[in-house]
């Protein structure tokens, strides 16, 4: 499990499957009201208060995002609360859950000849677009505009070739030195065919 905050109320949780096994759970689990799924909830929401120093009342919104055989990825937003009197349940956290497929695609690369063979795979699909970036010695592919159709094709492609990641787009943009803009794929093909 790999914690990261967004924003000063938003914390974003990384759970891989095999998270989600040792615990004995599967992504199915999070339709069911288990006494499994809500004690790592509640894990994860004191984990994620100790290391970021947040405190947990109140209402918070989780959106939860399926990557496929990944795992899965959890936005908790923490309501602010003004006073106790706006707790509705002292010492329960009132949760809405909203679960979506993941928007983005973004793999991790430890070298460029992957991106290439990459490149030529997904060109066959015709799967193009995708930004690179460069970050803490790895490049790192942000693909944003995949038809849905093809989404589950291209994540099986990227992982054949690089790694998942956990690192958000924003994290990307503010800390990542672009390499190309947009349409990585074509210009990968362009260069290196």
């Amino acid at each position: 499990m790999r914690l990261e905050r967004l924003t000063a109320n938003k914390i974003k949780i990384f759970l891989t499957s095999d998270d989600l096994f040792e615990r004995g759970l599967s992504k199915e689990d999070i339709w069911k009201d288990s006494s499994k799924w809500n004690q790592l909830f509640h894990d994860m929401l004191e984990e994620a208060s100790e290391e970021f120093d947040v405190d947990i009342q109140g209402s918070v919104a989780v959106e939860i995002f399926s990557l496929q055989a990944q795992g899965m990825i959890l936005i908790i937003t923490v309501d602010e609360v003004k006073d106790d009197e706006d707790l509705l349940y002292d010492g329960y956290i009132e949760m809405q859950v909203r679960v979506e497929g993941c928007e983005e695609l973004i793999y991790e690369f430890d070298e460029f000849e992957d991106l290439i063979g990459l490149s030529k795979r997904l060109s066959i699909l015709e799967i193009y677009g995708g930004t690179l970036y460069w970050f803490q010695n790895r490049y790192y592919l942000l693909m944003d505009n995949v038809e849905v159709s093809k989404k589950i094709k291209a994540a099986c492609i990227l992982s054949e070739f690089g790694n998942p990641s956990i690192l958000s787009p924003y994290v990307l943009a503010e800390y990542g030195k672009p390499v190309m803009k947009h349409v990585a794929i074509e210009t990968i093909l362009h260069y290196f065919r």
